[in-house]
């Protein structure tokens, strides 16, 4: 089921909107929401990892600075590091 949303956007997005529409012969509507959908995945999604990763250093599950800063430096090198765990 689909829901009618209302949206304010400025002049110029407006345009290319209407030129994206004309090229791939969608309408502004799909295009809308389509683009709508898949911000609304990625945000939902980093928010997720950000929490998953509050909730790993509340735990004490966090890997120190000094660790990860020994490995980033080995990067490129033929003794590269495994990542620390």
């Amino acid at each position: 089921m689909t829901e009618i949303l209302s949206v304010r956007i400025d002049s110029e997005t407006k345009r290319r909107l209407e030129a994206l529409s004309k090229r791939s012969k969608r309408s502004k509507s799909f295009l809308a929401a389509e683009a709508i959908a898949a911000y609304v995945e990625s945000e939902g999604w980093q928010l997720r990892e950000i929490q998953a990763g509050i909730t790993e250093l509340e735990a004490g599950q966090a890997i120190g600075y000094e660790r990860v800063s020994k490995w980033l430096k080995s990067w490129g090198k033929p003794t590269e590091a495994k990542p620390p765990r």
